[in-house]
């Protein structure tokens, strides 16, 4: 790679990393300092942005040290942490992205049943179970995975430590963490997805059932957003630990990898304000507030 592509990719990279923790931070001081944002839909958000911020910061900053460096060296600990972080990661959004669509389809299905079924214990407990339940599949993962032997090669042709790399590079036999990969795959990926496109086609019936343009444009875009970013990171995750090999695979990997480890997390935060116009007035509310506040200083 030349010096000139080397400093465009880390370019890039930096501004998409400045940018998603920026617009993260942004969010869940938005959400913390704003009273009417203090709503179960917000508080998932919250959870997300919180998650996107961890994420990002466990791949995308030792791939900016790579770009930057050309170091590609990487210490057994640091890797198997990396992996710890991101199976997390992952486990803990796809679970958040379900809970959000569990919210959107009480709000907009069943409307008046909304402030008993939504209740604030109720949204700490799915936001927790999110959470438990990404810990510990990562625990698991990187328990099983540790007591692999790595004799043959230790070159990952990846940019972070990803699972499926670590278990072809693995010397011992890796059948029980082939098997609860596949499993993993079910629980953690299809069947929330099939609960989200379950809930989205319940919302989509009850939109057309709405008489008013007006009623049905505000009923949709408090959802659309979600959408965008659960096609977009379903479609990475899936895409790449469903691809079946090949020798363009690796290549086609990587590409779905930048999707959701970098290109969804930086828009999330674009995603839910641009589009949203609560937060937008709650944006301009702090603007404001604080404006007043520098003046009379």
């Amino acid at each position: 790679m030349s010096g000139h592509s080397q400093l465009v990719i880390f370019t890039v990279i930096f501004l998409m990393y400045s940018l998603t923790v920026l617009g993260n931070v942004i969010i869940i001081s938005l959400i913390c300092l704003i009273s009417h944002l203090h709503t179960p839909m917000y508080f998932f958000l919250c959870n997300l942005s919180v998650q996107d911020i961890i994420y990002v910061s466990d791949t995308l900053p030792k791939f900016l040290a790579i770009t930057q460096s050309g170091d590609d060296t990487i210490t057994f600990p640091a890797c198997f942490t990396q992996l710890f972080i991101f199976v997390f990661c992952i486990g803990t959004e796809f679970f958040l992205l379900t809970s959000m669509a569990y919210d959107r389809y009480i709000a907009i299905c069943v409307p008046l049943h909304y402030a008993v079924v939504m209740k604030k214990i109720v949204c700490i407990l799915l936001a927790a179970a999110s959470w438990f339940v990404g810990f510990l599949n990562a625990l698991t993962q990187s328990l099983i995975l540790s007591r692999a032997e790595f004799c043959h090669s230790h070159n990952i042709n990846h940019f972070y430590c990803d699972l499926k790399i670590m278990i072809k590079l693995a010397s011992s036999d890796t059948s029980i963490i082939q098997k609860y990969l596949l499993a993993i795959i079910v629980v953690l990926g299809f069947l929330p997805f099939v609960l989200i496109l379950t809930s989205y086609i319940c919302i989509i019936s009850t939109i057309a059932k709405i008489r008013s343009s007006e009623g049905r444009v505000k009923a949709f875009s408090s959802c659309s957003s979600h959408v965008t970013i659960v096609i977009l990171f379903y479609g990475g995750v899936l895409g790449t630990y469903t691809v079946l090999e090949s020798e363009h695979s690796q290549e086609q990997e990587k590409l779905l990898a930048l999707l959701y480890t970098a290109l969804v997390p930086f828009l999330n935060p674009l995603v839910y304000t641009l589009r949203n116009k609560e937060v937008l007035r709650a944006m301009m509310h702090v603007k404001e507030k604080y404006l007043r506040f520098w003046i009379l200083t």
